[in-house]
């Protein structure tokens, strides 16, 4: 997976996924474009955010993407986008677009992968799910900053055996509207929320677009008259191309 030229965009990046299973691309987002997604997520958090208490407590929202076209610039950032088409090819759509809140207090997350075993591929090459996690607010760990164990999408377990002790984990640190992108093979989880402000971030994936169908359904609520925001490559990875409302769950539609 090594590109052969030293010009090739994004070569570091490449390499640190294909070895570790993520990197981190630092301020993606410019500080107003971060501060505008953040105001209209926490809006959406007093509306119609959930408890979450999937290995860890936190707040969830989830299905962004039918709420506010604020979100729709995640979806094929030109910064994001490439890499994640680098390792899983272009036959791809957005599982989901949702969002995680930790509080101060909230706990840490337990360390787990996303894909199940019978998909794991134990190279790692082609994976079925890849992973976004856009920072709304300046990662650190005392409010709660993505852990991850480097080299865990090689290893064949789709999560953590038991009785073994994960001795190697990293912390996303990054400057507010960095995104950090990984296999979803790599064992990941939030941190400890420690310190007195609240930790905002967006999780975009990314899955095999002819077997596998979305996490949340973007057709759901979608408002008709926000086809004419998005772009080309948006509706593809929506499913949107043929408009809304269409039948989207089995690759016989598209045949019709």
């Amino acid at each position: 997976m090594m590109p052969e030229s030293h010009n090739e965009p994004f070569k570091q990046e490449k390499f640190e996924i294909d070895v570790y299973g993520y990197t981190v691309l630092k301020e993606v987002l410019t500080p107003d474009e971060a501060k505008g997604i953040k105001e209209v997520l926490a809006e959406l958090n007093q509306e119609i955010g959930t408890e979450h208490q999937h290995l860890g407590t936190a707040r969830h929202v989830a299905n962004l993407p039918t709420y506010d076209p604020i979100f729709f610039k995640t979806i094929d950032h030109p910064k994001v986008l490439p890499l994640i088409e680098h390792f899983m090819g272009e036959n791809i759509i957005l599982g989901s677009l949702n969002a995680r809140i930790v509080r101060p207090g909230d706990t840490e997350q337990h360390l787990h992968g996303d894909i199940p075993q019978p998909l794991i591929k134990k190279n790692a090459e082609f994976p079925v799910m890849m992973n976004t996690v856009w920072m709304l607010d300046e990662f650190t760990p005392e409010i709660g900053a993505t852990r991850i164990v480097p080299g865990s999408h090689k290893s064949g377990y789709a999560q953590i055996p038991k009785g073994v002790e994960v001795r190697n984990i990293q912390t996303a640190v990054a400057p507010l509207g960095s995104v950090l992108i990984f296999n979803g093979q790599c064992w990941h989880g939030g941190g400890a929320n420690t310190s007195n402000e609240v930790r905002h971030a967006l999780f975009g994936h990314y899955r095999n677009g002819s077997w596998m169908r979305f996490q949340c359904d973007p057709h759901h609520r979608f408002k008709t008259e926000w086809l004419d925001l998005l772009t080309d490559r948006q509706k593809q990875l929506l499913r949107m191309e043929n408009g809304l409302g269409v039948k989207n769950a089995a690759d016989f539609y598209e045949r019709l």
